[in-house]
């Protein structure tokens, strides 16, 4: 993942369903598009803003970027007052870590203000996610393989961390998993637990959260391993709250698990491609996001630049694909489903560009719509209610 490569779009997905379920976003009238870059060689300014359509899913320009560092990773809190970013650096001021920055968000215009910037303590944060009570943040250090937890300030601003924990070990995959490499934060819908697949290390940690004091404290068991070398990137907890899916990286594939949402455990249950069968070339897994309705499973490959389809099966949460569909572009880190489900948005990294498709309600299979963003390096989309 973290090379630094430039890509265009980020929207959140593998935490993408908990966000969306947030604050009623599928009664908005119109939404934000929020649109993280990276800006390191490339002539991104930071995090871009569009005005979104459900019933056309029409995109319109709002404003100039706002200007931050390498904002790769996107989140709001619950009421949508305000935008969190990290900054996928690592070098912050001196020390060898990333950084995370706050902003108040004008739901009008889609205008963003700086609040503050934090240091996450660790190389390279990647991905974050706001806990249901707006009162803490999570934050994944891919770098340096490590979670961080930050108060989040009445005002939006953010406090210095509050909890650290540094992973330890290695993987199967020597070139890959040399250390650890958390590689995503994710909140479950009861707000009693916080998940962070761990690239490297073949695992997915659990922990109990207390917004409260904006800390966690390892589950028990502390973890959910997956295949050796499979390298899980980004999880995803189903709207019913009985299952849960991880996208792997390096071995292209997505785990599905039976998730006890009282206890905050998993149980894995299947293990599926996301390649067809007589695909042999290079290629990296990135998002994974859920249908708002539940019916389907999205998962994005790099290399083979398509999204993968998935029917979800109604008594036991296991997948069957429907279709791969090219995304139009190269590297597509990152997509996201709009609340509605009608519209998917996918960021391609290495192509500068953000490709429109229409979402069959019945089939889930997806149909472009002809509308693309032009944005230097996409990696991460938002949608965000508009008022």
């Amino acid at each position: 993942m973290r090379k630094f490569v430039l890509f265009r779009v980020a929207l959140s997905a593998l935490c993408l369903p908990l966000i969306l379920s947030c604050a009623g976003l599928g009664k908005a009238k119109s939404y934000m598009v929020y649109v993280g870059t990276y800006t390191d060689s490339t002539a991104s300014k930071g995090i871009y803003a569009y005005r979104f359509e459900p019933s056309t899913g029409a995109l319109t320009p709002l404003n100039t970027p706002a200007e931050t560092k390498n904002p790769s990773f996107l989140a709001t809190d619950p009421e949508g007052r305000f935008l969190y970013a990290v900054n996928e650096i690592g070098d912050y001021e001196g020390k060898s870590a990333g950084s995370v920055t706050s902003f108040a968000m004008d739901r009008a215009t889609g205008k963003l203000t700086m609040l503050n910037t934090v240091s996450t303590k660790g190389d390279g944060p990647c991905h974050l996610m706001v806990d249901n009570t707006g009162k803490m943040l999570v934050v994944a250090n891919y770098g340096g393989g490590s979670v961080a937890a930050f108060p989040i300030r009445p005002d939006g601003k953010l406090g210095a961390a509050s909890y650290f924990d540094q992973h330890t070990g290695k993987g199967a995959n020597a070139e890959r998993q040399e250390g650890p490499h958390a590689h995503c934060a994710a909140i479950s819908q009861n707000n009693r637990f916080a998940f962070v697949a761990d690239l490297g290390l073949d695992k997915i940690f659990s922990y109990h959260v207390d917004p409260s004091s904006g800390k966690l404290t390892p589950n028990s068991p502390p973890s959910t391993s997956v295949a050796a070398g499979a390298g899980p990137r980004h999880f995803a907890i189903h709207p019913n709250q009985r299952w849960a899916y991880v996208i792997n990286e390096i071995q292209s594939t997505i785990t599905a698990f039976r998730y006890y949402d009282t206890r905050g455990t998993l149980k894995e249950t299947q293990t599926i491609s996301t390649l067809p069968a007589d695909f042999h070339g290079e290629n990296t897994t990135a998002e994974i996001a859920i249908h708002p309705g539940g019916n389907f499973v999205y998962g994005s490959n790099r290399g083979h630049d398509s999204i993968a389809v998935y029917s979800v099966d109604k008594r036991t949460g296991k997948l069957t694909l429907v279709e791969h569909v090219p995304t139009q572009g190269k590297q597509p880190r990152n997509f996201a489903l709009d609340p509605g489900g009608r519209f998917l948005l996918a960021a391609n990294q290495k192509s500068d560009n953000i490709v429109e498709f229409r979402v069959d309600a019945k089939t889930g299979k997806l149909t472009p719509t002809g509308a693309t963003l032009n944005i230097p390096a996409p990696v991460c989309v938002l949608f965000v209610p508009m008022k």
